[in-house]
């Protein structure tokens, strides 16, 4: 008969003093822990992904007793939870050998195994200088956990310089409210903050925080290794990141209600044929976040309802196809689950709020409020984005016939009062809204390449001051194309080829709230 992992650790020949040495507890006995919320997105299909629920618990506080835990198991497919507290580090991470593993020294290795979650507890759990590498294995859960500074040059050295590294024929892997950061690029010794490649399908990375790197992550290894896919991407903080955000090598990705802010070359790159459906997201402080860079190689990509917070985009070269300034779709993605998109306005102070390691697990249903999950959330189909508040549009809810230019365009201004953003003019949702830091101020939106436009709508939200004169600026040369006074509502001018076009308030009573700046063609 089988026992317990537990009981099998702390049986005769694995006496108590040596499981205190190498930092493995006894916790609980099978199905007694489990995660918390569930697995969702690409995770959650192919049969789903559990982890190691319904087997033994243990506690790990050292590298080496995660391996033993899992080498202590009476097979490769034995379901069990690690509990992980502590810092974990090169030095005390030893190769175990048992029925249940394949491990090696020096980096986190779950090889050839399925049926296991690592979680973060109690006072947290950091991976320094070390990484976790998973190959030939199948559902696995990594939660509430800190990897940094993993290096492939230098010292020490682990799993190539990856936080998180998948290669190999690896299925259901959900990864949840981690950090994974480094102190610089490839020239300072470090790799990947999450790279996937060689067969790695039905993924999901949620609620994380990657910063502090040149690379956030890839899927795919070349232009030759196109066979991972199925990942999704939502609500996670992409800050301080160069590039790969992430870099997409084949197959469909979901890109969802993620926050990027100081993407310093590019951010998301579709690549050798590889389909991303982006949408509300929010871009800020960036260049290139969408496109195809680097290669010749192209993919395509479906965008929906994101915002453009102060992006810049680099002209169309050989190597270098940015799907900016209009973020325009190139083809058309569908994804085999339900989900809830919070709107792209809230995602900043929401992911903040939610992502990474030792936040609470917090996460968000649609309504953009953190909010503690259950053990098995409920979702809906096709949800419509919201906002905890829903001010009213005070003038011309209804826009003028025609396309609205704004959408897809970027935005800035001369100042934001706090908790508002450029980007929420440009959103298409009367809910949110921008306010200058005073009465008065200006707001634009621009393109990269010149638009012809003859007016604009300035549709304002409730709970705001009254504006008392206005002006409509040319923001390519700043010459008037109208002024008055009173709410600016519909404003018409002669048709005007520019790149950019200001809301200028001159005076106000209080301060305004400025849902949306709308414009449209002559």
């Amino acid at each position: 008969m089988n026992r317990p992992v537990a009981v099998r650790l702390l049986a005769a020949g694995a006496t108590t003093a040596l499981a205190a040495t190498i930092g493995l507890t006894a916790l609980a006995a099978p199905g007694a822990v489990a995660v918390t919320g569930s697995a969702n997105g690409f995770a959650a299909t192919n049969g789903g992904t559990t982890g190691g629920a319904g087997g033994t618990t243990v506690k790990a506080t050292t590298g080496t007793a995660i391996h033993q835990a899992l080498c202590s198991r009476s097979s490769k497919t034995t379901p069990i939870t690690i509990q992980v507290e502590g810092t974990i580090t090169v030095g005390n991470t030893s190769q175990v050998s048992g029925s249940g593993c394949s491990t090696a020294s020096g980096v986190i290795e779950l090889k050839g195994i399925s049926n296991v979650t690592l979680e973060g507890v109690g006072g947290g759990a950091t991976f320094d200088q070390i990484g976790i590498h998973i190959r030939d294995s199948s559902n696995i859960i990594i939660q509430n956990v800190t990897v940094k500074n993993v290096k492939k040059s230098g010292s020490p050295t682990s799993n190539g310089g990856d936080a998180i590294g998948m290669e190999s024929t690896v299925r259901n892997v959900w990864v949840d409210h981690v950090t994974l950061e480094a102190s610089g690029g490839e020239s300072e010794g470090y790799d990947g903050l999450f790279d996937l490649k060689n067969d790695v399908e039905n993924v999901t990375l949620s609620y994380s925080i990657l910063r502090n790197s040149g690379r956030g992550g890839l899927i795919g290894s070349s232009e030759t290794d196109t066979g991972s896919g199925n990942i999704t991407f939502h609500h996670n903080l992409y800050s301080n990141i160069d590039s790969r955000t992430p870099l997409l090598r084949g197959g469909v990705a979901h890109i969802y209600n993620n926050y990027y802010v100081n993407l310093h070359e590019s951010g998301i790159n579709s690549r050798a044929g590889a389909k991303a459906k982006v949408e509300n997201n929010y871009f800020e402080d960036s260049k290139d976040v969408l496109g195809t860079f680097y290669t010749s190689e192209r993919g395509t990509w479906q965008t929906a309802g994101n915002i453009l917070d102060n992006v810049t985009w680099s002209s169309t070269g050989s190597d270098t196809y940015p799907a900016g300034p209009s973020m325009a779709s190139t083809t058309t993605v569908s994804v085999p689950y339900s989900y809830s998109l919070d709107g792209a306005s809230c995602v900043p102070n929401l992911v903040v709020a939610t992502a990474g390691a030792n936040k609470g697990l917090k996460t968000s249903n649609g309504s953009c409020t953190p909010t503690t999950p259950n053990p098995t959330p409920t979702q809906t189909s096709n949800p419509t984005p919201t906002q905890t508040s829903n001010p009213t549009p005070t003038s011309n809810p209804t826009s003028p016939s025609g396309t609205n230019l704004s959408i897809g365009a970027g935005a800035d201004g001369s100042s934001k009062a706090s908790g508002t953003s450029y980007g929420n003019v440009i959103d298409g949702s009367t809910s949110t809204y921008w306010s200058p830091s005073g009465s008065t101020g200006k707001i634009s939106v621009k393109w990269g390449s010149a638009k012809t436009i003859s007016k604009i709508n300035v549709v304002q939200a409730s709970g705001g001051g009254s504006i008392t004169s206005w002006k409509v600026l040319n923001g390519d040369n700043g010459s008037t194309l109208a002024s008055g006074s009173g709410a600016p509502g519909v404003v018409s001018f002669s048709s005007t080829s520019l790149k950019k076009v200001t809301l200028e308030i001159v005076s106000a009573s209080g301060t305004p709230r400025i849902a949306e700046l709308q414009t449209f063609a002559g």
